[in-house]
């Protein structure tokens, strides 16, 4: 009788994971089924500076690629396209280094002007951008970008800065249809690194503006720069102008080579770039992944500019303006400085700055003690007179024209700060 209930209990256990099985069976399939579906599926695409590498001649490159947060793959938009040409300083094989500086910078400063897709080639440290194998591998990675990432031909745009602009002059000349427009900061077409092109000082300008046409090129150069004369670009600027092009040249006083900072900054640049499309009937002359992306989900566009697929050429255009660096500072009397003067608080009523006037000019003092004179740009609007070029400080007053409180703006945040009111008692 053991025995037998012993045997019994025996096949008890072993049915139950059998009738456990068949009951989860359905389920089991519908999850199966599930993960089979969602394997069809494209994983989501990552944003933001992506780590890429491209083999050329045997080569391997590493470079990076940005894509705007709001790319996605499935949505089969065009989006507008940039390639970025560092300067010498970033050159390196670690792929990275030139997203610190120029364009990378900005867009980390402000991502929501920049509704590109960025393509950041990296020039070895034993060569330089208008090396034929540079350049090629400049296009490759353009071409290659392109391709994956529904880069529109029709809004193709070429940068460049110090050496990287040595290069961006290059490869305008060589493939001068390719690009919607292009904007080039501290640079021109005299390399350091070959100064027997000054030879050709009364000629070559004018090569690349005929190759040019009317592909908009704007200009930047700070016009303290020991480093590329800023004559360079005054020079592509007259050979554009004398050739019937559409060029911008912006000079910036009090500022060295480092000019790429402000130019990028710029907050017009961007809209811009997107104001301009290539021209039609121009053809594309590298590749054929141009093609491709025109065919994509019926050549649909992505950024703020949108249209037809293509434009006519822009007509001839010749600006050149000298940016201050800082605006014409206004005077203001005693009185009115003596307005704005006191102490300043944060949210948490933590003091900040406390603000004074000192004959006919008023000061900031920090926590720390440290002191700087501020210039008026307008009654309540004011800027470090040794500080940034885009650094304001605004002085807020209620209806009865009382001062109030401080807000600092400098490009990248807002600060506000309340004016501690005297109380009776002091």
């Amino acid at each position: 009788m053991l025995r037998s209930f012993r045997f019994l209990c025996a096949c008890l256990v072993l049915a139950a994971p059998l009738s456990l099985a068949c009951a989860l069976a359905p389920g089991a399939s519908g999850v199966a089924s599930s993960k089979s579906h969602h394997d069809k599926l494209e994983p989501p695409q990552e944003t933001g500076f992506l780590n890429r590498r491209i083999e050329l001649d045997g080569v391997s490159y590493r470079f990076q690629v940005y894509l705007p947060e709001d790319w996605r793959r499935d949505d089969h938009k065009l989006w507008p396209i940039v390639l970025a040409l560092h300067g010498r300083g970033e050159r390196g094989s670690e792929g990275m280094w030139q997203t610190q500086i120029g364009l990378p910078q900005a867009v980390r400063d402000h991502p929501e002007r920049w509704p590109f897709v960025i393509v950041l080639p990296q020039c070895p440290v034993a060569s330089v951008w208008t090396d034929p194998v540079m350049l090629a591998l400049a296009m490759a990675a353009l071409d290659k970008e392109t391709e994956e990432f529904r880069g529109d031909p029709d809004r193709t745009y070429l940068t460049g800065l110090s050496m990287g602009g040595y290069g961006a002059w290059e490869l305008a000349r060589d493939h001068p249809h390719r690009w919607a427009a292009i904007a080039i900061a501290a640079s021109g077409v005299f390399w350091s690194y070959a100064p027997e092109r000054r030879q050709q000082e009364s000629t070559l300008p004018a090569e690349y503006a005929r190759a040019l046409g009317h592909t908009p090129v704007w200009l930047f150069h700070g016009m303290d720069d020991p480093t590329v004369q800023p004559r360079q670009s005054e020079l592509m600027f007259e050979a554009l102008r004398a050739s019937g092009g559409h060029v911008r040249l912006w000079l910036f006083q009090g500022l060295n080579h480092d000019c790429w900072t402000r130019a990028y900054d710029e907050p017009e640049l961007p809209r811009w770039l997107l104001a301009h499309r290539a021209p039609e009937n121009t053809g594309m002359a590298s590749s054929g992944s141009a093609n491709a992306a025109r065919a994509v989900s019926g050549a649909s566009t992505a950024g703020t500019a949108s249209g037809p697929s293509a434009a006519a050429e822009p007509p001839p255009l010749a600006e050149r303006l000298v940016i201050p660096f800082h605006p014409p500072a206004i005077k203001l009397a005693p009185a009115a400085l003596d307005q704005l003067a006191g102490e300043y608080d944060d949210a948490k009523g933590h003091p900040v700055v406390t603000v004074f006037r000192q004959g006919d000019a008023l000061f900031e003092k920090s926590l720390q003690g440290e002191i700087a004179e501020l210039a008026a740009e307008t009654s309540t609007v004011f800027f470090y007179l040794n500080g940034s070029s885009s650094t304001r400080l605004t002085f807020e007053r209620d209806p009865q024209g009382r001062t109030t409180a401080l807000v600092l703006n400098d490009d990248r945040h807002e600060e506000r700060w309340q004016k501690r009111m005297l109380t009776a008692g002091r």
